[in-house]
């Protein structure tokens, strides 16, 4: 099966830490705050997916013709990003994704259009490379691509990973990732090859309710699932309004979706476990989320995938 006509690739994904390191078996990439997008590059034109294999390209039209400066029948791994102000905006990104009225989505296009940034090729003319070394992928990336305005090659750094992620700080930028020289490509696997450095640490969690707060903000109950039993993980309020919540789709119930009404929820309206948000917040010892601040809801990712972090704390031997 050829994988560039199949078009369903899962991608790498990627493990998770706080604090960044020095390694010599290491480059070191700006971590982008956008949207993980797959670009299937040919003389035919431009496909662009996300991680559940959602075609993108009609939210972002300005990225129909990115294909030219690809030399060779290609696949790309990368991330879909808008700047505003000079740095990725999450939010705007997002709003993208939402449009489909094509009069705003040219508006938008206008404003703030957007960018395809790769950071790893799987495919080169008619096979696949992703079992090559990640070094010598790079290679094949630069000899493959010619940069425009619309589709750039991410940078990297070798051994001075602590200092690229001081620079992510200073920048206001979401972190780094750290990735292994001799690293293969996993499809659809998580491995500790791939590690990101986050400046606040990033969860999905699943909606599971809300409760109205003062000038019509509101407070989303969160959940996540644990061995597939559907925990309670806390609120977040910062960042989300009624109006925000009132463009998704979402079906209100009359029972607590956890089994059990966690205590401060008494006046919480619970709904169906279908929503999927994404929740910042500051390292913490606790079940719950420490300082949370709501980012975005996603629709790439499917509820039963927001899962508990269990992954390793221990990168000492780095």
């Amino acid at each position: 099966m050829d994988i560039f006509d199949y078009k369903a690739i899962k991608p790498m994904l990627i493990s998770e830490m706080t604090e960044p390191f020095d390694s010599t078996e290491h480059i070191y990439e700006l971590k982008l705050d956008g949207i993980r997008c797959i670009a299937y590059l040919d003389a035919a034109g431009t496909e662009l997916r996300n991680k559940r294999d959602m075609r993108l390209l009609p939210k972002v039209p300005e990225l129909g013709e990115i294909h030219k400066a690809a030399r060779n029948r290609c696949i790309l791994d990368g991330e879909l990003i808008v700047l505003k102000n000079g740095s990725p905006d999450f939010f705007e990104v997002q709003k993208r994704a939402l449009l489909s009225d094509p009069f705003k989505i040219q508006l938008a296009k206008s404003k703030y259009p957007a960018s395809f940034v790769a950071f790893d090729i799987l495919y080169l003319t008619d096979h696949q490379v992703n079992e090559l070394p990640l070094l010598e992928r790079k290679q094949l990336l630069n000899e493959v691509i010619a940069e425009n305005e619309r589709l750039a090659i991410s940078r990297f750094i070798e051994t001075q990973g602590i200092s690229l992620f001081q620079l992510a700080k200073e920048k206001n930028l979401e972190g780094i990732v750290a990735k292994k020289k001799e690293s293969k490509y996993w499809f659809d696997k998580r491995t500790k090859d791939w590690i990101k450095c986050k400046i606040m640490a990033s969860d999905d969690c699943v909606i599971c309710g809300y409760s109205i707060k003062d000038n019509q903000w509101v407070s989303l109950a969160l959940g996540q699932y644990d061995g597939g039993v559907l925990v309670y993980k806390g609120h977040v309020t910062l960042g989300v309004s009624i109006r925000a919540l009132e463009q998704r789709k979402y079906t209100a119930i009359t029972e607590s979706p956890f089994g059990y009404i966690p205590k401060g929820n008494e006046n919480t309206i619970w709904l169906k476990p279908e929503l999927v948000g994404i929740v910042e917040s500051m390292p913490s010892e606790k079940d719950s989320f420490r300082q949370p601040v709501f980012k975005g809801f996603r629709d790439d990712k499917a509820p039963m995938d927001c899962t508990v972090r269990k992954e390793a704390k221990d990168f000492s031997m780095y």
